[in-house]
């Protein structure tokens, strides 16, 4: 069916009642952290940084400012960041004289919360199947239905119901299980070897999947089922099979390898399925949420209901290996497993040392939001 022959009016009354439904479900979702807030702090509250990590983070931060132009907040900051010489001394009186310092703290007045990790993949594949490659990698279903819920219902700004016409109601789309059981009406980009390999290229929500061509196809997310993430590691967790400290894509990848039998079980207990699209061929960093090219060690994914997508952080934190990292960092992309608090999730790059760096990034850190001097400091959501 077309969208255009879609009765709107009676789809948004089944939508809202579908909401209902989901509202008054418990599919495991956490409950919403108390509200964050933002105290308003001197520059010199901010820890030290090296020249080297002040030009990379301003320069991955100033990457998005094409973008950001017409941006009621960013748009004059932007522009005057264009006529800023290339220099650690000019970057520094320009985010002093221009920015606004404010300190990121939970609802507990805490100003320390989660750092973790994401990267890009890069896994074997084929563009056909065959006895090797089995599993699917999938792009938009033709049937996926989304209304964005702001259109009537202003309060809901962001929000988005997901789901496919039954006759004239709107239900829940099928979740990961469902999907992993039965055709969707969905095309297949490429196929893989490994069920945990595209149970982590949707985690990761973006990679590149090597051909034996030599080509690697870069495919990054286009959409979701809506369901809500839930992480495998809590499962394993649930079930005794690791301890919470352990957790780690290099713990549940080995527990995955040892128990075949049980991914389909592992698999389905996070119904949230991320479906795909293909980008084009380059050695340009994936774009994030921001669409633009993600920066290794300088981009991060957050909580856009916290923190205004295009925003330039001053992160404090370590590395898993205990190396400390203070650097300015720029908020081009969300994730799903993002959300509430003091949270980011820090870009290390592509292939396997930044997957190693990823999946074991679990760190506590601060985070400083530098807004725009004279605007008011956004509304936590």
């Amino acid at each position: 069916m077309k969208t255009s022959a879609i009765k709107w009016p009676r789809l948004l009354l089944a939508a809202t009642g579908v909401l209902a439904l989901l509202a008054g479900c418990d599919f495991g979702k956490p409950k919403p952290p108390p509200p964050t807030t933002y105290i308003s702090v001197d520059w010199s509250a901010l820890p030290a940084v090296s020249d080297a990590d002040l030009m990379a983070g301003y320069t991955a931060w100033n990457s998005a400012c094409q973008r950001l132009a017409k941006d009621a907040t960013w748009g004059a900051t932007c522009a005057a960041a264009a006529q800023v010489p290339a220099q650690p001394a000019a970057v520094r009186a320009f985010l002093q004289n221009q920015l606004q310092v404010y300190s990121l703290r939970s609802g507990q007045d805490q100003d320390r919360g989660l750092i973790t990790g994401y990267y890009e993949p890069v896994y074997p594949g084929s563009l056909a199947r065959d006895d090797q490659h089995t599993v699917p990698v999938l792009g938009v279903p033709d049937d996926l239905i989304v209304v964005a819920l702001d259109s009537v219902y202003p309060e809901l700004k962001g929000k988005r119901l997901r789901g496919r016409l039954d006759g004239h109601v709107l239900r829940p789309y099928d979740d990961a299980s469902a999907i992993n059981q039965k055709p969707v009406n969905a095309p297949t980009l490429a196929w893989l070897t490994n069920p945990m390999d595209l149970q982590f290229l949707q985690i990761q929500g973006s990679g590149r999947i090597q051909l034996d061509s030599g080509r690697q196809l870069r495919i990054g997310y286009a959409d979701q089922n809506g369901w809500p993430y839930k992480p495998v590691g809590r499962w394993l967790v649930e079930q005794g099979l690791l301890k919470k400290e352990e957790v780690s894509m290099g713990k549940i990848r080995d527990w995955a390898t040892a128990n075949p039998a049980r991914v389909p079980e592992l698999l389905a207990s996070n119904p949230s399925y991320v479906f795909f699209s293909t980008r084009p061929d380059s050695n340009e960093g994936p774009r994030g949420s921001l669409n633009v090219p993600l920066t290794a060690g300088y981009s991060v994914a957050i909580d856009r209901k916290v923190i205004p997508l295009g925003s330039l952080l001053w992160l404090n934190t370590t590395s898993p290996d205990g190396k400390t990292i203070v650097r300015p960092v720029a908020a081009q992309d969300t994730g799903g497993a993002i959300a509430g608090e003091v949270r980011a999730d820090l870009f290390w790059g592509t292939g396997d040392k930044a997957g190693e760096l990823a999946g074991n990034m679990k760190q506590q850190g601060q985070i400083w939001l530098l807004w725009p001097k004279g605007a008011q400091p956004p509304k936590v959501q």
